[in-house]
């Protein structure tokens, strides 16, 4: 395959383009596609590669129902996902920092894995006040915690129309990139 016409900006459009959806149709994910999102999660890489997460694939729509309620707002794209992919990690308070970091990866990774595929991600945030109860109804033992949740899904028509204008919804490099040292004040 050669990218001899493409510009290394357009060979990583798709990256620029993965973005976070919160609405979406009744469709299931199939199981190829989930086999080759958890698969493309095992692969990420991780803080002295230690591997912390475990993943638990959720599609029984009274929990993620339950899950959306409890931990509105940051778990409102819950509320019409077909499945999604709980990211089980020790809870360890020795290893808070480590895996915080590892969980934003993999959260990360799957959202890609997603797009690339055609479907559509997002991440739901597990404040520390409603960890107890994704603990209870997800049935996780007193060692393990979800910090996120990724749903997974085919994003509505109206989720994936764009938010904002073309070219506005994020800062010019120039305001965001510096080199060399911090600038003078």
């Amino acid at each position: 395959m050669s990218h001899d016409a493409e510009t290394p900006a357009d060979r990583l459009r798709p990256l620029r383009r993965t973005r976070q959806f919160r609405e979406f149709e009744a469709t299931p994910v199939s199981d190829a596609e989930l086999e080759a999102i958890l698969d493309v999660a095992r692969w990420t890489g991780s803080s002295r590669n230690t591997q912390p997460w475990r993943f638990l694939v959720i599609t029984e729509s009274a929990t993620l129902r339950a899950l959306h309620a409890a931990g509105l707002p940051q778990t409102r794209g819950l509320e019409t996902a077909p499945m999604a992919i709980a990211i089980v990690l020790p809870a360890e308070p020795d290893r808070a920092v480590h895996d915080a970091y590892d969980d934003g990866r993999v959260a990360e990774r799957i959202l890609i894995a997603a797009s690339m595929l055609g479907l559509g991600a997002g991440i739901s945030w597990i404040r520390t006040d409603v960890r107890p109860e994704a603990a209870r109804l997800l049935d996780l033992p007193d060692d393990r915690i979800v910090r996120s949740i990724v749903q997974v899904g085919h994003p509505t028509a109206s989720a994936r129309a764009p938010k904002s204008k073309p070219g506005t919804a994020r800062l010019p490099l120039a305001d965001l990139v510096v080199h060399e040292r911090w600038p003078a004040r």
